[in-house]
């Protein structure tokens, strides 16, 4: 054998040694030996929506609080308008009094040293389990009570003063919640809420995200009778919640299969759910606008591996053998980089508006859309800033 073809031998022999055997356990799985990759029922590619804001209109958003708040995921504002509060990465929620932020509550009663600030929004994933990520909050309007979901201790609420929250409910059918993630409350009191998986907490993310399993349930916690019924299962990444103006239904987000559903509460479909919304995108909270429209969250449109992966699950479970750190090949699902969208849809589920900023300049992710006084406040669970952009 020449020398060259030797070299180049040598060289596809180490290559294939250290795929096999990953030596520094860069594999996205690797902690999940037993993994599964489950199909996700989407429309053909030709049929995806297509609509873009040629504009990039997300652009023109102007970024506050840099460096103040590290993942603010939700946002919210109390009853008498004050605000924003926001949950952050370590595991506190905040409230920005008009020219300070301020500790406003927490969800762990095991708060230490381990919770304190951390150069980068990824540091604090080690340690979520003890600290608390709050996800989801709303006030509600009656009592000035602020309800939160923390994607690890459950579904709580906190008086108007603040403090350490009171726990409501932590599993369902003697399940506990793993990743409980949105909800909204409902004028009788009932809170519709995701738990995102039963296996993945939210600390692993990326690798739910790659399996789309459907593990990730919708449920329905009664705060008269105190107890969480099971409204669907096997959903493939819950995520946001929201109720319509006239409380008929509820939309809610599936994170993997890129779309909104309807889940109606009265009339002759009461307790059946259907397509709302086919997204553009992978999406994450949606809130509803004094009109009755619905602002949905997406973190990015999906590039034509991602859907090969989706449709694909052996495809996708090859991939993820290989030793490609799992953040590497989050960005390579994603097309090299964030780039966030926002849609408006109708109560009757049309787009009515497209908001982005494609090159990912000014608002690279997006997690909630808060419409408040003719500006939209923008939350992120992967950037240390909110957004906020004026409507025209």
């Amino acid at each position: 054998m020449a020398p060259a073809g030797a070299i180049v031998a040598g060289l596809f022999l180490l290559a294939a040694l250290y795929c096999g055997t990953d030596p520094f356990n860069h594999r996205p799985m690797a902690k999940f030996p037993g993994f599964e990759v489950y199909p996700v029922e989407l429309p053909p590619w030709s049929e995806l929506p297509a609509a873009r804001d040629a504009e990039n209109r997300l652009q023109k958003a102007e970024l506050r609080f840099v460096n103040q708040v590290q993942g603010p995921e939700s946002i919210t504002f109390d009853p008498l308008g004050r605000g924003p509060y926001t949950g952050v990465a370590d595991g506190r929620i905040l409230f920005w009094n008009g020219e300070s932020w301020s500790d406003f509550a927490y969800t762990s009663p095991n708060r230490s040293g381990l919770c304190d600030p951390k150069p980068s929004l990824f540091s604090y994933l080690e340690n979520e389990h003890i600290c608390g990520r709050p996800l989801g909050l709303r006030f509600n309007k009656k009592t000035g009570d602020l309800y939160i979901a923390d994607a690890y201790f459950g579904l709580l609420k906190v008086g108007p003063e603040g403090g350490l929250a009171t726990p409501l409910t932590t599993e369902a059918e003697g399940v506990p919640f793993k990743f409980t993630n949105d909800f909204d409350i409902d004028e009788d009191g009932s809170i519709y809420f995701t738990d995102s998986s039963f296996n993945f907490q939210r600390r692993n993310f990326i690798q739910l995200v790659f399996t789309a399993e459907p593990s990730g349930r919708l449920l329905k916690y009664d705060s008269v009778t105190k107890e969480t019924t099971v409204l669907l299962r096997d959903l493939q990444f819950p995520n946001g919640v929201s109720l319509s103006k006239d409380r008929s239904f509820f939309v809610f987000s599936e994170g993997n299969r890129g779309r909104l559903s309807r889940y109606w509460l009265k009339g002759d479909k009461a307790g059946t759910s259907e397509l709302f919304a086919q997204l553009p995108g992978f999406p994450d909270n949606v809130r509803t606008n004094d009109k009755g429209e619905f602002w949905v969250a997406i973190h990015c449109r999906p590039t034509r591996l991602a859907y090969l992966l989706s449709i694909y699950p052996q495809l996708s479970k090859f991939l993820l053998k290989l030793p490609i750190p799992a953040r590497m090949q989050f960005l390579l699902r994603l097309g090299g980089r964030l780039h966030a969208i926002i849609a408006k849809y109708s109560p009757e589920g049309k787009l009515l508006e497209l908001l982005e900023d494609q090159q990912g300049k000014v608002v690279r992710a997006v997690s909630e859309v808060e419409e408040k006084d003719g500006k939209l406040w923008i939350g992120s669970v992967l950037m240390p800033f909110i957004a906020v952009l004026t409507l025209e």
